[in-house]
């Protein structure tokens, strides 16, 4: 596909890259492993025995848990077209 000044291939290259960005981040994001905390990092009460056993590397209560994946925001994805529009701005 041409896409003017740019080589052939390198909108190809651009949309691998976002994707390898994203998946990046995303595998960043796994679940924690190792040795679980007996107390919350964030509001010291104890985590069950029964999480710990079921979430091996466990560092925060139900409670806390559920209110991080609650406030989790998106990011913008990165324009890397650099369209006219995208430069006016």
């Amino acid at each position: 596909m041409a896409g003017g000044w740019a080589r052939d291939g390198a909108v190809e290259e651009q949309i691998e890259a976002s994707f390898a960005d994203e998946l990046a981040r995303m595998k960043a994001r796994k679940t924690p492993v190792g040795d679980s905390l007996t107390h919350c990092a964030d509001c010291e009460e104890e985590i069950p025995e029964s999480r710990r056993v079921a979430v091996p590397g466990v560092k925060l209560c139900i409670e806390c848990m559920q209110e991080r994946d609650t406030s989790f925001q998106t990011r913008p994805g990165i324009n890397r077209r650099g369209s006219k529009d995208s430069q006016l701005k």
